[in-house]
């Protein structure tokens, strides 16, 4: 069993965007800029967006955070938006979400330009991506096919099943694992899937992503599988000093044993979301998506 480093993996690509970074500079080029909104003061969100900052900084990225209180108005924060949509020198902006219930998500997503949607999430991104234009790929699947291509895992003609369908992970990724330069067949299941564990038991790439702590049991994995942890929920634990762990959807010590790669929770595929932003934002600066 070979353990996914994405700790590892992010740091080399952090490496590697530093190092356009640093020849954008002699070139007397523009330095890539993302921005973020934080709406409200949520644990979770606050913690993102201090990591996004943090990454800004290690591959001297400009950055700029912009604030609001929970009880902005919808129209306050889209006026926000239009303005960041204008502004010359922000290459990229991301809205954190989730947002509060009186707003709209999906509106602040399409009301963002989509030559600065670094997340990825707008119809104009999702609809060029699906029939394999150029586009910003949401973070998470992003991440994870360069973890596939990093480790050199064979994807051509295998059995790819992704549990979860969200927007953000399940549907984009299902489409991106079948697109010819990857040649996977894909099965996207859920919660409501008939025969769920012996459809998991047939992959060979398994991707977990349905956001239930230890979903996968040993029993759910074929012998050499790929697994992919997508899930990262915070369960209480009188283990930790924060008085909280993170579990994936995969019971990691029966799953790993049977697996010929596997990616843990923490230390997976969350540092490759992260670093995923970074590659978006510099692909936005040097115009490679959008002339």
């Amino acid at each position: 069993m070979i353990l996914i480093d994405g700790k590892k993996t992010a740091a080399k690509m952090k490496q590697e965007i530093a190092a356009k970074v640093a020849e954008l500079k002699g070139n007397g080029e523009k330095i890539p800029h993302l921005a973020a909104i934080l709406v409200g003061h949520d644990g979770g969100s606050e913690t993102y967006v201090a990591y996004k900052i943090k990454d800004c900084e290690a591959v001297e990225f400009k950055s700029s955070l912009i604030r609001f209180e929970d009880d902005v108005s919808e129209n306050e924060l889209l006026s926000k938006v239009r303005e960041l949509n204008e502004a010359k020198d922000v290459d990229g902006f991301i809205v954190q979400l989730p947002l509060p219930a009186h707003i709209s998500e999906q509106k602040v997503i399409e009301a963002i330009d989509p030559k600065k949607d670094v997340d990825g999430f707008h119809p104009e991104n999702l609809g060029r991506m699906v029939i394999g234009l150029p586009s910003f790929v949401s973070a998470t699947p992003f991440g994870i096919l360069e973890l596939l291509k990093r480790y050199n895992i064979e994807t051509s003609g295998k059995n790819c099943v992704i549990i979860g369908r969200s927007n953000i992970v399940g549907r984009p990724l299902s489409i991106l694992m079948s697109q010819k330069s990857i040649n996977a067949t894909v099965t996207v299941a859920h919660s409501r899937t008939r025969n769920l564990e012996e459809l998991c038991r047939s992959a060979d790439i398994l991707v977990a992503a349905i956001g239930v702590p230890e979903f996968v049991k040993g029993s759910m994995v074929k012998e050499e599988a790929v697994v992919i942890d997508v899930g990262t929920t915070r369960v209480k634990s009188d283990q930790t000093k924060s008085g909280w762990k993170l579990k994936g959807d995969v019971l990691f010590d029966e799953v790993a044993p049977k697996c010929s790669y596997i990616t843990p929770v923490p230390g997976g595929v969350g540092p490759m979301t992260r670093v995923s932003l970074l590659f978006n934002t510099l692909l936005a600066a040097t115009k490679k998506i959008y002339k």
